[in-house]
């Protein structure tokens, strides 16, 4: 350790109590050890042209910050999201292993003010270059490794949900899942940005989860997410960032059709491919997306990092909900939606009163567990009313349908196309038919009709719509 280039830091700071204007500021800290770095940054188009911070805490804090500033000041933005904990500590000649803490929020605090510049003002001029989606995981990282093969690479990661039950170990949205992604990224050479959609993502995936629940559907979050908020934010900061498409590690593929849009196709890995939970992408997104581990099981996958010696290539795979890391979906509503247990009645198809229950949010049509029903045969849920809080329940016969009423449907070709449907995102498409064969377009409901009785459809859930291996439109299930 270089103790006169700490002292340098530590005495003489650069930029401090500086918020230059037009600046984007984000701050980092405040846990177990109650330091805080506020970090600034002004951009021109392509480079930081000012930086500033405000640190509260231990020495170590306001040298880390100090250096942060010194480190990108005048530096073109990718440079400077190129700069972690490890250029920081650098810059102050080195840190003891306790007060390595400082770098990271340090760094934390800068790669947030960077992604908030970067979304508001940046201005790069177009070239090869992809911005990749980066998790933390094993799959945005062997995505970002391939893709950094062929193209100029700049990666990216969203903190969308910050909750003190979460785990953020498992959680792919979290604080702890940003420095995860931003070390890898760094050790691959790639500059590294952090976007903030917190308020967006409450706004956009969870409010609407809530009110699903509240209102007796089953939803499908992630759809949401990646058809209305993720994606589309990181499509935008793309465009900033001049670069022609964005790369995610989903199991998917694209196929390019000379009679209309771009389709989505089912990954080689039928046990990985996650095009239910990419249906809802609109054709002009879908042209700018590249899923390069589309062509690749995830045995193949975990080989590749293993080889690039990357440490997340034993990790385990994130739960789907990655705001339900570490809490219960009962949990979660209770606190965020305000549904707390009501008893409500448990009838029969005759309306006859057969048990009782301490929320319908609490069921899903097709359940089987938790009834705590004694009958001559398994009981099911039939259907849920949200206003009377009744649960209808019954024998998995009467589960039983060949139809499917979709709401706010969009078909990318004609209805005449679709062949089968996807109700469920673990479930294997089943034979089916749009009655009426539709034009391609928007419609406000369609109705399918399946080839074999599926046991049941919940309200909510989203309808994916395929021709073959081909995903050409989708709609959320209504009623059966």
């Amino acid at each position: 350790m270089d103790a006169e280039r700490f002292e340098h830091h530590l005495t003489s700071p650069q930029g401090a109590g500086r918020r230059p204007a037009g600046g984007c500021t984000a701050t980092a800290g405040g846990g177990a050890c109650c330091d805080t770095i506020s970090i600034t940054v002004a951009l021109d188009s392509e480079r930081v042209t000012e930086a500033g911070f405000e640190a509260d805490g231990c020495g170590s804090a306001h040298a880390a910050a100090s250096a942060a500033v010194t480190l990108i000041t005048g530096t073109p933005l990718l440079e400077a999201a190129r700069i972690g904990p490890k250029q920081i500590a650098g810059e102050l000649g080195g840190l003891s292993p306790g007060k390595l803490h400082a770098a990271e929020l340090a760094a934390d605090a800068l790669h947030w003010a960077l992604g908030q510049a970067a979304t508001a003002s940046a201005a790069l001029p177009e070239q090869d270059r992809v911005l990749v989606a980066m998790s933390g995981g094993v799959d945005s990282a062997v995505a970002a490794l391939l893709t950094a093969r062929e193209h100029e690479v700049v990666a990216v990661t969203l903190e969308l949900w910050s909750d003190a039950e979460n785990d953020g170990e498992r959680s792919c949205c979290s604080a702890s899942a940003v420095r995860s992604a931003r070390s890898l990224a760094h050790l691959l050479g790639i500059p590294h940005l952090t976007v903030d959609l917190r308020a967006e993502f409450r706004a956009g995936v969870v409010e609407p989860f809530v009110a699903a629940h509240a209102a007796g559907e089953t939803p499908n979050p992630c759809v949401r997410c990646n058809g209305n908020v993720r994606l589309d934010a990181m499509l935008a900061l793309a465009g900033r960032l001049g670069a022609t498409k964005l790369a995610t590690g989903h199991y998917a593929r694209v196929v390019n059709e000379p009679t209309g849009p771009p389709l989505l196709r089912t990954a080689a890995d039928a046990a990985k491919d996650q095009t239910y939970m990419l249906s809802a992408l609109a054709p002009e997104s879908l042209v700018r997306m590249l899923f390069p581990l589309g062509e690749l099981t995830k045995p193949q996958v975990r080989a590749l990092a293993a080889q690039a010696g990357l440490a997340v290539a034993g990790k385990p795979d994130s739960q789907d909900l990655c705001f339900l890391a570490g809490t219960s979906v009962p949990r979660f509503l209770e606190r965020h939606g305000g549904l707390a247990a009501t008893t409500g009645e448990l009838v029969d198809e005759a309306g006859n009163t057969v048990g009782r229950h301490e929320g319908q949010h609490l069921f899903t049509v097709g359940q089987r567990r938790g009834l705590g029903l004694a009958a001559a045969e398994p009981q099911y849920v039939l259907a849920k009313e949200a206003a009377s809080g009744r649960v209808t329940v019954g024998p998995r016969a009467k589960l039983r349908t060949r139809s499917v009423t979709v709401r706010a449907a969009r078909l990318h070709r004609p209805g005449a196309h679709v062949d089968r449907v996807k109700l469920r995102y673990r479930q294997q498409p089943l034979r089916a038919r749009v009655v009426g064969n539709p034009p391609a377009g928007r419609h406000g409901l369609l109705t399918l009709e399946l080839t074999d009785p599926v046991d049941g459809a919940a309200p909510g859930q989203l309808a994916c719509l395929m021709a073959g291996e081909l995903v050409v439109g989708w709609g959320t299930i209504s009623g059966r």
